[in-house]
This record gives C-alpha cells, sequence and structure tokens, in this order.
C-alpha cells in the first residue's frame, strides 16, 4: 500500500552562515554591540527614572523590562541551539519555524525598525555634542556622524568591531569613574536615609515612566543580526545575548541604588543628565555617552543590512537578486547602500518622535514572535526540537505576553498600526509564490492540531449532523476515466469537504498510479479541495475498494460519501450490491455516477431531483427516509454551480397532489433549501419521465440492492449525467 506524500517536503536546511574571510567570536561578535546598546541608556534614563519611580519603583521597571526583554533572549538563545540559523538573526528563526510568509512580513518591519533606529542613536550623539560644542550646527553634526558610520561600515565590519573595542573601553572606564563617585559621594556618608522609595507619580504615571525608560531593555537582537559572520553562531548567539543582558541588569541595578543614595529625587527628575554630572570625572562619562551612542548607531548601521541582504536572498523583496548581492569579503553592500540611503532620508526629516513608538512596536512583535516559535516548538514536542539549550515552557509564554502587554502599554495605536503593517506584509507574502531553501514547523504545527482534533472527534457521538460536510472515497482503477469525473466531485466537495482517491492495482503488475494520483491530488488543492492519495494492492477491484473502504476507518477526515462510477464490467455489476453494503455497514453514504457520453454535464445550470411518493404518510420528521443526502447534494449543486434546483415528485393519485405539495413547502422550509422549483405529477413515472423539463443533472434515489440497469436507462432516457445516492444514516438535511 503507497500513500500521498506530505504537500510540501522539508528541504534541505540552510548554511550557518554566508561566505566570506571574517567571522568574528562570542565577544566581539554578540557581547559586544548587544552590552553596549543596552548600556547607553544607562547615561540618558536612568536618573529621569529612579527620580520618577523611586528607588523600589525604578527596581521595579528596570526588572519588568529586563524581563520581557530577557525572556526573549533565554527563548531566542535556546531555538539558536536547535537549527542552523542563516543570515538575519531574528528573521531566519522566525522563516525556519513559521516559513517565509510570516518570516518576511515580521522581517521587513524588524528591518525598517533597525534602519531608523539608527537615526534615533545619531540625534543622540548629537545631544551630548552639543553639550561640548553648544556652538557647532547640529545639521552638521548629524551629517558628519551619519557621513563616519557610512564610512566606517563600507570599509568593514571588521573596522567596525576594532572601533567598538575602543568604545567599551571607554564605557568601561566610565564605569570606574561612576564607581569612585558612589565610593566617595554623598552615598556613604547618608546611606539611604533620605532615599524616596517609591515615586509620588504626580506628573507621570508608573506605566508612563515603564515606557520610556522600555527601549532601554531593546536591543537584545544586534548579536543575533550577525549570525552570518559569527565563527558559532549555535554557541556565540546564547553566551553572548544572555551574558549581555545579565551584565546590563547588574549595570543598571547597581547605578540606580547609587542615583537614588546620592542625589534627591528632584534633582534626579529635573536632570537629565545626573549621570554625567554626578560622575567622579564627568568627561569620562560624557564621553561614554558620545562613544556609545555612536556605538549604537554602527551596530545598527552594521546589522540592519544583513537582515535587507537575507530578505532579499528569499526574494522577499523586488530585486531581491540585486540585494541579495555580497562583496568579496561577504560584506552586503548593496543592502548597505539601501540602509543608508533609508537612515538619511530620515536624518533630513530631522524630527522622528512622531514615529519612534512604531519602531519600539516593530522591535516588540519580533520578540513576541521569537517567542511564539519557541513556545510552538515546545508544545508540539516534535523530535526535531532538541535544543542544547533547554529552558521551561513557561519562559517564551512569559515573553510572549510581557511584549503584547509592553506594546499595549507604550502606545495601543501605535501598537495596532504595527500589527496591520505585519498583517498586511503578510497578506502580500501569502499571495505570491517564495521558495524557501529550508523546511519549517508549519505542517507539523497543523499536524498536531489534525491530531488533537482527531482524538476529540473520536471521543464525540458519532451523528453529528451539523458538523455533516461531503468527505469524499473515491475509488479509481484508471486515472483517465476519473479525470472526466474530476470537475463533479470538486464541485461536490467545495469548499469545505475532502477527497481522498482510493488507486486500485492489480498484483504484479507495473504501476504508475502513485504518480497519476499526486497530480490528481495537487490539482484538488490547487482548487481549494483538500485531497490525498492510497493505493492498494488487490487482485480484482471489488476486493480493492473493500480493502480502500476498510482502510479508511482511521483516515482523518474520515470519508462519509463512497463514489463510484458506472461499470463497463459486468463482473464488477455483480458486485456492487455487495460493495454498497459494505459502505452502508461502514456508515458511508453511496453516490452512483453514471456519466452520459455526449452530453456530459451540459452547461451546470439546471439539477432535478427525483423523490418518491409518499403517500399517505406526509409528515416532516428528522427521519425523512432515503432522501437526505441527496438534498444535500442538490444544495451543494445549486450553491457551486448557481444552477437552478428542481424537485419532481410523481403521485398517481390525483387527491394527494396537494399533501405533497405541501411537504415541498415545508420540506424546503425546514431544509433551508431557497429557489427551488416543485414539480408534482399524476400519471406513471415513465410519462413523467418523458414530460419533465430537461435538466443538466438528475438525482434519483438508490435501493440497499442498487439495480444497474435501471441507471442505465435513466441516463439514456433523462439524455442526461445522473447519479444515484443512498444515504449513511448520518447526515441529515434538516440539521
Amino acid at each position: 500500500m503507497s500513500e500521498s506524500p506530505d504537500p510540501s517536503p522539508p528541504e534541505p536546511l540552510p548554511l550557518d552562515a554566508a561566505s566570506g574571510p571574517k567571522k568574528y567570536g562570542t565577544f566581539t561578535g554578540v557581547f559586544m554591540p548587544t552590552f553596549i546598546i543596552l548600556a547607553i541608556f544607562l547615561y540618558l534614563r536612568l536618573g529621569w527614572t529612579v527620580g520618577q519611580a523611586g528607588l523600589v519603583g525604578g527596581l521595579l521597571v528596570i526588572l519588568l523590562c529586563f524581563g520581557i526583554t530577557g525572556t526573549t533572549g533565554l527563548a531566542m538563545s535556546s531555538i539558536t541551539t536547535n537549527i542552523r540559523i542563516g543570515a538575519g538573526g531574528p528573521y531566519s528563526i522566525i522563516s525556519q519555524s513559521l516559513g517565509l510568509e510570516v518570516g518576511g512580513s515580521v522581517g521587513i518591519p524588524l528591518y525598517l525598525a533597525q534602519a531608523l533606529i539608527i537615526t534615533l542613536y545619531i540625534f543622540g550623539f548629537r545631544e551630548g555634542w552639543l553639550l561640548v560644542f553648544p556652538e557647532h550646527s547640529a545639521l552638521l553634526v548629524d551629517l558628519s556622524t551619519f557621513g563616519a558610520l557610512c564610512v566606517v561600515t563600507y570599509i568593514s565590519t571588521a573596522l567596525a568591531f576594532k572601533l567598538q573595542y575602543v568604545v567599551l573601553a571607554i564605557i568601561a572606564v566610565s564605569l570606574v569613574s561612576i564607581g569612585v563617585a558612589a565610593g566617595t559621594g554623598p552615598l556613604t556618608d547618608n546611606g539611604f536615609a533620605d532615599v524616596e522609595y517609591w515615586g509620588a507619580f504626580e506628573e507621570v504615571s508608573f506605566w508612563t515612566v515603564f515606557a520610556v525608560f522600555f527601549p532601554a531593555a531593546t536591543g537584545i537582537t544586534a548579536g543575533a543580526n550577525m549570525s552570518a559572520e559569527l565563527e558559532n553562531p549555535r554557541r556565540s548567539i546564547p553566551l553572548g545575548t544572555i551574558t549581555a543582558i545579565v551584565a546590563a541588569i547588574a549595570l543598571y541595578v547597581l547605578a540606580a541604588f547609587w542615583l537614588t543614595g546620592s542625589v534627591s529625587a528632584e534633582a534626579l527628575r529635573a536632570d537629565l543628565m545626573v549621570v554625567v554630572n554626578e560622575a567622579y570625572w564627568s568627561p569620562l562619562v560624557l564621553a561614554a555617552l558620545l562613544a556609545g551612542t555612536f556605538s549604537a548607531a554602527l551596530a545598527s548601521m552594521v546589522g540592519a543590512p544583513r537582515i535587507l541582504q537575507a530578505l532579499g536572498e528569499h526574494r522577499i523583496l523586488p530585486a531581491g537578486k540585486w540585494l541579495a548581492k555580497r562583496r568579496a569579503d561577504g560584506e552586503p553592500q548593496n543592502a548597505l547602500l539601501i540602509t543608508a540611503a533609508i537612515a538619511f532620508a530620515a536624518l533630513i526629516t530631522r524630527d522622528l518622535n512622531a514615529i519612534a513608538p512604531l519602531i519600539t512596536m516593530f522591535f516588540l512583535i519580533t520578540y513576541m514572535m521569537i517567542n511564539l516559535v519557541v513556545y510552538f516548538e515546545q508544545t508540539l514536542d516534535l523530535v526535531s526540537f532538541r535544543p542544547l539549550f533547554r529552558i521551561p515552557r513557561l519562559v517564551p509564554l512569559v515573553g510572549f505576553l510581557g511584549s503584547l502587554f509592553a506594546m499595549f502599554i507604550i502606545s495601543p495605536i501605535f501598537s495596532l498600526v504595527a500589527l496591520a503593517c505585519v498583517v498586511g506584509a503578510y497578506v502580500i507574502m501569502v499571495r505570491r509564490t517564495l521558495d524557501a531553501p529550508f523546511g519549517d514547523l508549519r505542517s507539523g504545527m497543523f499536524v498536531t492540531l489534525a491530531e488533537w482534533a482527531a482524538k476529540r472527534v473520536w471521543d464525540l457521538p458519532p451523528m453529528q449532523e451539523r458538523a455533516w460536510k461531503p468527505n469524499l472515497l473515491v475509488a479509481v482503477k484508471d486515472t483517465g476515466e476519473l479525470r472526466g469525473a474530476s470537475l463533479f466531485i470538486q464541485d461536490l466537495a467545495a469548499p469545505r469537504g475532502s477527497v481522498k482517491l482510493v488507486g486500485i492495482h492489480p498484483r504484479g503488475e507495473s504501476n504508475s498510479l502513485p504518480a497519476d494520483l499526486d497530480r490528481m491530488t495537487a490539482n484538488f488543492r490547487s482548487h481549494g479541495v483538500f485531497a490525498n492519495w492510497v493505493v492498494m494492492d488487490a487482485d480484482d477491484f471489488t476486493r480493492g475498494i473493500v480493502a480502500g473502504i476498510q482502510n479508511a476507518r482511521g483516515a482523518f477526515p474520515r470519508p462519509n460519501i463512497l463514489f463510484l462510477q458506472m461499470p463497463e464490467d459486468i463482473e464488477l455489476t455483480l458486485d456492487y450490491p455487495k460493495i454498497v453494503d459494505l459502505a452502508s455497514d461502514e456508515d458511508l453514504g453511496t453516490l452512483l455516477y453514471a456519466h452520459h457520453p455526449k452530453a456530459g454535464l451540459g452547461r451546470r445550470q439546471t439539477v432535478n431531483v427525483w423523490i418518491r411518493d409518499r403517500t399517505p404518510d406526509w409528515s416532516i420528521s428528522m427521519d425523512i427516509g432515503n432522501l437526505d443526502l441527496s438534498i444535500l447534494i442538490a444544495y451543494k449543486l445549486q450553491r457551486n454551480w448557481k444552477a437552478h434546483l428542481r424537485l419532481i415528485m410523481v403521485v398517481p393519485d390525483a387527491d394527494e397532489h396537494d399533501k405533497a405539495r405541501q411537504f415541498f413547502n415545508d420540506l424546503l422550509t425546514v431544509a433551508r433549501i431557497p429557489n427551488a422549483e416543485v414539480i408534482v405529477t399524476g400519471g406513471s413515472f415513465d410519462e413523467t419521465l418523458d414530460l419533465a423539463p430537461d435538466a443538466d443533472l438528475n438525482i434519483f434515489g438508490m435501493l440497499s440492492d442498487p439495480d444497474l440497469d435501471f441507471a442505465r436507462r435513466m441516463t439514456e432516457e433523462t439524455d442526461s449525467s445522473c447519479i444515484f445516492v443512498r444515504d449513511s444514516g448520518l447526515e441529515s438535511a434538516l440539521a
């Protein structure tokens, strides 16, 4: 027995890194850029934060912010040890798990955030510069800083990292200056006697302080952005990122104690440069502020093109081949030029305060998706998820909920705008055909969901008429014969039904059925109908059908209609009653399709449903006899073909005609079948058959012992294709 393959077989995973001679280790490639970005807000935001919130309030803000990004850092570290991460860092992580469409929809805003934040860092550098040289032109400072960034990054990433060693050294010396101030200042004399432990929050609320400080905790993906340039990203990203986060938390906590013990709350709130002014040697701290903002801009200038280059490599963006191009030394030259152009355009606007919250939202959405990926991987419990660095499932869940919480605390409006941007990008991606060079876990997610649903279904009672939809089991001996009925099968199943093709292959003969069935199921799927196939090796067609019906017991979704075509083989004609009985025993309805060789299905505009005389019982109950499946199929075709539907009944007794019409009216009302024509005639069935309006398809009921001679005669006399239907008893047209 052969079965249909997974429609989306996994592709080979990407290499760890792009070509290029220079690779970086944990300290240079991950720790330095991450720590510098996290540390620079010490000089800009911490004094105001503890001044507004007090010591305990300030510590709570710090721990909340770093708790959200810290759990994300742990989640990112865990998933990095499980995959061969490609270029683009977070973009690669998300794409390899949730597919290029989701990765691209998050990666594009993330790239824009990384490119725009360069300008914000330049503005921060300028503010510090003007404290030293107030007579200098602000625009000239900005342009000069931007030019220096472009020169450094264009020359090489190696030069940028060498400069970061200098920056880190300056920051370290500035921290020594702060430490000396803490050891010799008011903190050692007064202790915490006059400390304000909880802020009055007269000017701003606690959550406003949280929103202002939160960007200080972002930047945890700075090292991951360099994934393609790392010697061992699986080791460097977790170790470098977590170490940088821990070091930053310790730095902020110690500095909060120093500031609240050394400076009054009023002074902290009033002086935004309090860290510079209170240090033992202020010029050192000011130099660290300048060096830190420049280095943060440099890290973003280096990291953002890597994301854009990865987006181009996977053809997420137009001109992808051009964007993906690298120089001989591995630098993404064209992506760097685009990044510089975006940063310059933002620079000349002179003010990004209006969209600064949106930049933070894009970072937070990235954090949300990283946490979501790890949570899904852990929940699915797939064998492929075996990270070297394991974390509890609660960690990514807290990170996801915390990121979502932070978004709406900081700015509900910008949160909705950012989410709309991501959703819009995703819709565009889905409409395109993206060829991923790697597999992802989407199929695993859906399989797990299907397994969960299947388990719940098996626990429910079998009679689920309200949830009925056509799931067809189609017996196939010759795909050429099936091809003529494939469009009709599609019309029966669409839009939410399914088709399972059971190929019957004689033992010992060459077998081309799998390839043919695979093409046919692909065609069904392309038209929105889920389809799969299985091939049964059998001595004859009847045994093959019996095996296929029995095989379908454990299928999901489980078939509920056996679709048969009118046989030409006399022996098979004799076996059909046994097949129909077996289908009934397996709770399958049966649909026998008799294709008219010339008329086919005509113009697919009219359907006649022939219903047996019900004299003398015209009552409507939930049991309407062998009529439910005929009504349901007729309704499906009425919808899918936009066809005119007729219900025809031959009632020899003229006194019963009014009752018959009332029965039809009640039936159509209860069954909720709109715009159907009712025809009640007297005389004989054959007379009515001659006089009845022509139809493209005629539907008849089928007895437990199908009369195939009658079926062939109906096809000839109606000059149309016909179907003959027997209920399973589990469907209901009135439900």
